[in-house]
């Protein structure tokens, strides 16, 4: 059974940094691109970015770009986003995503095939 699971998600004064990982079991991790998605309360599910299957290629959401960077760690099958220069208005539930065919990444839309549960942020000012 596929399982991503997201943690690093907190508390955060504006201006500051966290780092989000998804560890994934049940599936070669290094065979699928990653993606992270976010919502905020009200709003709709909104991609950030994604990564390629052996993380030299990723693809980025304007309202994230040059604050946000995803990388993974394939031998840990662990992906991670780090977050800088935090806003208020990234508050939300973050997810990660993984793509459904293997190989498979296009800069966007991604074709989701699992989700993570998710990990609340919250930045306040």
């Amino acid at each position: 059974q596929v399982q991503l699971v997201e943690s690093g998600g907190g508390l955060v004064q504006a201006g500051g940094s966290l780092r989000l990982s998804c560890v994934a079991s049940g599936l070669t991790f290094r065979s699928y691109a990653m993606g992270w998605f976010r919502q905020a309360p009200g709003k709709e599910r909104e991609f950030i970015g994604s990564i390629n299957s052996s993380g030299d290629r990723t693809s980025y959401a304007d309202s994230v770009k040059g604050r946000f960077t995803i990388s993974r760690d394939n031998d840990k099958n662990t992906g991670y986003l780090q977050m800088n220069s935090l806003k208020p208005e990234d508050t939300a539930v973050y997810y990660c995503a993984r793509e459904r065919s293997r190989w498979r990444w296009s800069p966007s839309p991604m074709d989701v095939g699992e989700w993570g549960r998710g990990t609340q942020v919250t930045v306040f000012s």
